[in-house]
């Protein structure tokens, strides 16, 4: 697979097999994706791999996770703005026309909501921090770690989901993980192989035109 096709066939997979990934496998494109770019060689990414029994461990120690936790970051600004108010909304819909459940069905809609917190079912994941100190371009070169990982990995015939929901739950997965106090979670990525059945992973996300951001000078 070349990076075009990489690039126009990944999607976020939301439902995965139950088809195990080998560490070496996660560990190798890891290793890869190490050689993204980052402003002075910084390489501020740090990166947690759950699978096998620390999976069921992390599902397990979940049932524990009790209220509300104070978010490591907005996940969006306040007051978003068109168009990218509309691509969010838009988005949603989507997905829940695509599982048939209604804009009333608050509970059929919270049940896959709540699914991010079980990474789709996916057998394997990885959690990422940054280090607190480190600031928006730093933020970008992990941006571009994840892109990268998560395009080697679709090469690799895997399937991902990077998912910033869990930025909500910072205080329990930095527990969990064991990560230094100086780290703040960014977000996690569901890895494995896709549930070609899964009527979910239909959703293709659509790209506003050109003209509405490009303009060659």
């Amino acid at each position: 697979m070349n990076v075009t096709r990489a690039v126009s066939s990944r999607y976020s997979v939301r439902s995965f097999t139950k088809k195990p990934v080998d560490n070496k496998l996660i560990k190798k494109l890891l290793l890869q994706a190490s050689r993204s770019p980052s402003g002075g060689n910084l390489q501020p990414w740090k990166i947690y791999v759950i699978n096998n029994k620390s999976m069921d461990s992390f599902l397990s120690f979940q049932e524990d996770w009790k209220g509300l936790e104070v978010p490591s970051y907005e996940i969006y600004p306040k007051n978003l703005k068109q168009p990218y108010k509309n691509s969010r909304y838009e988005l949603g819909e989507e997905m829940y026309d695509l599982l048939g459940i209604s804009r009333d069905d608050k509970e059929g809609r919270l049940k896959q909501v709540l699914k991010n917190f079980q990474f789709f079912g996916a057998p394997a994941a990885i959690f990422c921090f940054v280090d607190k100190q480190m600031g928006a371009p730093q933020w970008s070169d992990l941006g571009m770690f994840l892109q990268t990982f998560m395009l080697l990995a679709r090469e690799s015939g895997l399937g991902t989901c990077a998912q910033e929901a869990w930025s909500i739950k910072n205080t329990s997965v930095s527990k969990f993980v064991k990560s230094d106090k100086n780290e703040i979670l960014f977000c996690g990525v569901a890895i494995g192989y896709e549930n070609k059945k899964a009527v979910i992973n239909k959703l293709k996300s659509k790209r506003r035109s050109p003209d509405q951001w490009l303009k060659f000078l």
